[in-house]
């Protein structure tokens, strides 16, 4: 404290991060009396009475209020689109910048008179005290006696080519106080000549300029990280003397997010984060998902499980999202009502019925973007819920994605003491000594200027309208940086875009050489972190645990014998045995014959395909097969019923194609409406082809579909032909089986049953009877129906594919499901050896497990391994032969 003085001071700078690193040096040097401001927060402070610079959310809700009643001429067509307020509050600030007289230049044009309309009814709708740039200037000139004691000494440190709309002032303020202009590297505007302010320029000698071409911005943006490490790491340079910048940031934002969180120092983002790269962004994001996009379960899920501690799901039980059904997807009021009625009270948590909380939660969230400002308070706390309201007001709410991706927030942590990303007009207000520039690329900098989309420079000239054009402004900061990094400075481009195009570098390295090539894989001299630095040393990396398993399984995988990473597992594990004695059904049957490796990844580990939830254009196979096989379902039922005459089948089939309808459009995704009718007609007209092939041969019969066996649920016992009490044993393999058969008939006397499998795929050969193990349902459903019926029925069992109606009968089912019973045993007592190894069937074309295996695992990596697969299977291999 010894060293603090007192002295009046007003150091005036141009952003936030200048006005920080001000105040933390004048509190290091105990500089007391000193204040940082920007310069509209001078002038506020000089008008005095509470008042203060006009601010972006309350001049969007002003203008947003006066568009309506207001004449806008030739604007009139574009009142109500989305972004016509933003156009023009963007419009006003420029003029009001520039110090342009609306109303005394409103009969130059019409455009121009509908601006100075809207201009008096914005200045008019905002709160009292907050003033537009032009009043604001003039209200601070009005109290101008007042300055000397409110400010002392003013400092206008790199404020660069200050607005027009705040000269006036600063001139002003110079006739009765001293005021001194620090122009560091910058160039001194010409409107200072002959004024009283005085001008001090930086007297230093700028750094050697080295120059690099990247591969393209994630690469530029990774070497970045790699250079300011090794800047720390070697000591030349403090964390709060290295800066990393670019004219626009956008394009690499992405990248450095994901960089830092490998990177072992802080990198600091100065013109903040992007808010859905926060938890409090995420929060806001499902909100809107829902509202805009629809409400269907994934979303609902989501949303609730991110914002689980808010009014809107308070009286719901913890664990309520497991009371859901799992196989539905409703998508409005009608599916969602169907949907909660599903839930029986013992399905909740806590056995009690939350069915009228659940609607009361569907129906807010159905009311869609309409309820955006009801519910963002019921849905969002805090951080998310201030989101919420900025993207509402800077935008409709049909528009909140796209508003809320917009967003940014404050990053965490201290910029002054830490590697700072920032844009290139930040840098120059806060100088550092080492400066890494990106982007330098043609068209990246200097940017383009783009004319103003409501005043052209045929209604006023670009130049009195932004005296200072992008491009030029950009090339001024760009020569402001070289001459204040007096440490390092590294001039970045990219040699190629992200779609890959080859781009040419900025005119602005034109004077400084050809750049080093940077190769997007060579090893750096000084890795960012852990992650870069073990891929920059594999020696290194080699003799880690991570790295011995993955090069042992990638080794192993190229060998034609069998190890541990193709399936081989301890023998006499507890799990195994489990795994061999639980119910089967048809298809774990395949797997453990032709994919024993997915057979316990399946049924042993719990893995499954996740369901993606997302509407799809068409329905793929297996959800048209199971259309199908419903619409035939329901069609038997009504012909078991009785209730009609047999021979109506087209009457029968719009009853059942009506409440097929109805069931998949809340249980299921469905395409668009016309394809989705598109998919019905046809279904309608194969279920039909399929009852007329069928009906002549039944006639007489009883007709049941999906009939359970072996302990399956189903139907009442009364509507089946058995007792469904108890699992099916497969004669001497010790496993157990149930499942539906799609279509069964029986005679009066039981003497004859008919099964049928309803199939939608690649039809077999003739003469076809195990198809390599891959078909085992007439086999299982032979043995099921004479299980359940006893040995006096005679049992057919057949194939029918659907789309040819070719029925493929199977011949000697005794002897089938012998030979099938015998691979079985052996299958089993390979599965509880621990030779669970890949079978005929991994990476196939709908193998769900193909991501577990090397890429292309049918053509290369199961011919590799298919020898030695079937020695250590043994005779179990041999079905994979037959036919």
């Amino acid at each position: 404290m010894g060293n603090a003085r007192f002295e009046r001071r007003t150091i005036v700078v141009p952003d936030r991060l200048a006005m920080r690193a001000r105040r933390l040096t004048a509190a290091h040097a105990g500089h007391h009396g000193s204040q940082v401001l920007s310069f509209p927060q001078l002038a506020a402070r000089l008008a005095g009475g509470f008042v203060q610079s006009a601010e972006d959310d309350a001049l969007y809700r002003a203008v947003s209020a006066c568009l309506p009643t207001v004449d806008l001429g030739d604007l009139d067509a574009i009142r109500s689109m989305p972004g016509t307020p933003s156009a023009v509050m963007a419009t006003l600030r420029k003029a009001w910048d520039a110090g342009l007289d609306l109303q005394a230049r409103a009969g130059d044009h019409a455009r121009i008179a509908a601006l100075q309309r809207v201009d008096t009814a914005v200045r008019a709708r905002l709160p009292k005290g907050m003033l537009v740039p032009q009043s604001l200037a003039q209200a601070a000139q009005d109290r101008i006696e007042h300055a000397k004691a409110i400010f002392g000494t003013i400092e206008c440190d790199r404020l660069g080519n200050l607005a027009p709309c705040w000269r006036p002032l600063l001139l002003a303020l110079a006739r009765v106080l001293p005021v001194r202009w620090l122009a560091g590297s910058r160039a001194v505007p010409a409107w200072l000549a002959g004024s009283e302010i005085e001008v001090i320029r930086e007297a230093g000698q700028a750094s050697p300029v080295h120059c690099v071409s990247a591969a393209d911005a994630a690469h530029e943006a990774l070497e970045a990280m790699r250079w300011a490490r090794a800047l720390l790491a070697s000591g030349k340079a403090k964390p709060e003397e290295i800066a990393i910048a670019a004219a626009s940031t956008a394009s690499f934002d992405d990248h450095f997010l994901g960089l830092r969180e490998q990177a072992e120092f802080d990198l600091h983002f100065v013109h903040g984060v992007p808010a859905a790269s926060t938890r409090p962004g995420q929060q806001a994001a499902a909100l809107a998902d829902v509202l805009v996009n629809g409400l269907t379960l994934p979303r609902l899920r989501r949303l609730a499980r991110i914002n689980a501690n808010t009014p809107l799901f308070a009286r719901l039980p913890e664990g309520w999202l497991r009371a859901l059904p799992t196989q539905f997807a409703p998508r409005d009021a009608q599916s969602w009502e169907r949907a909660i009625c599903s839930i029986e009270p013992t399905d909740w948590p806590d056995a009690s019925d939350h069915g009228p909380d659940l609607r009361l939660v569907v129906n807010s969230l159905l009311g869609g973007a309409e309820q955006a400002e009801v519910l963002g308070p019921q849905v969002l706390e805090r951080q998310a819920l201030s989101l919420w309201r900025r993207a509402l007001l800077a935008g409709p709410a049909q528009a909140l994605m796209a508003k809320l991706a917009a967003l940014r927030l404050d990053d965490a942590g201290e910029p002054c003491a830490s590697v700072c990303w920032m844009p290139a007009s930040a840098l120059v207000a806060t100088p550092r000594p080492y400066v890494r520039l990106l982007g330098l690329n043609s068209g990246l900098w200097p940017r383009t200027g783009n004319e103003d989309r409501l005043l052209p420079s045929h209604i006023v000239a670009a130049r009195e309208l932004e005296p200072e054009s992008v491009p030029a402004s950009e090339r001024a900061d760009f020569a402001a940086i070289l001459g204040a990094s007096q440490g390092q400075v590294v001039l970045s481009h990219a040699r190629r875009d992200k779609r890959g195009r080859h781009i040419s570098r900025s005119a602005l390295l034109q004077p400084f050489g050809e750049p080093d090539r940077l190769a997007p894989h060579a090893v750096p001299v000084h890795a960012m972190g852990e992650s870069d630095r073990m891929l920059a040393r594999p020696a290194e990396f080699r003799d880690g645990a991570q790295a011995v398993s993955a090069f042992a399984c990638w080794r192993n995988w190229h060998r034609a014998e069998v190890s541990r990473h193709d399936g081989l597992i301890a023998q006499d594990r507890p799990a195994l045995r489990y795994l061999a004695a639980r119910t089967q059904s048809a298809s774990s049957l395949r797997k453990l014959l032709r994919y024993p490796l997915a057979y316990v990844w399946q049924y042993g580990l719990g893995w499954r395909v996740p369901d993606e939830g997302s509407d799809a254009l068409v329905l793929d196979a297996r959800l048209s097969g199971l259309l199908i096989h419903r619409i035939l379902e329901l069609a038997l039922q009504s012909v078991q019923s009785g209730t009609d005459p047999l021979s109506d089948d087209a009457q029968r089939m719009d009853a059942v194609m009506a409440s097929v309808q109805a069931e998949w459009e809340s249980s299921q995704p469905v395409p668009p409406r016309q394809i989705w009718r598109r998919t019905l007609a046809n279904a309608r007209t194969l279920a039909l082809a399929t009852l007329g092939t069928l009906r002549p041969r039944e006639g007489g019969m009883a007709l049941f579909a999906e009939v359970p066996f072996g302990g399956a649920s189903g139907a009442p016992a009364e509507h089946l032909p058995w007792l469904n009490d108890a699992p099916i044993q497969i004669p001497g393999t010790g496993l157990v089986m149930q499942g539906y058969i799609d279509r069964l008939a029986l005679s009066a006397d039981r003497s004859q049953a008919f099964v049928v499998d309803y199939k939608t795929g690649k039809e077999l050969k003739d003469g076809t009877v195990l198809d390599g193990g891959a078909e085992l349902q007439r086999s299982l459903y032979a043995l099921a129906v004479r299980s359940m019926l006893g040995e006096r029925t005679a049992v057919h069992a057949s194939l029918l594919y659907l789309y040819s109606q070719k029925e493929l009968v199977l011949n000697e089912p005794a002897a089938t499901l012998e030979d099938l019973a015998a691979y079985l045993s052996l299958a089993r007592a390979n599965l509880e050896a621990g030779r669970a190894v890949v079978g005929p069937d991994g990476g196939g074309a709908y193998d769900d497990f193909a991501l577990l295996l090397p890429a292309q695992a049918q053509a290369v990596y199961w011919k590799r391994k298919r020898d030695a697969v079937a020695q250590t299977l043994g005779e179990a291999a041999a079905i994979w032969e037959v036919q």
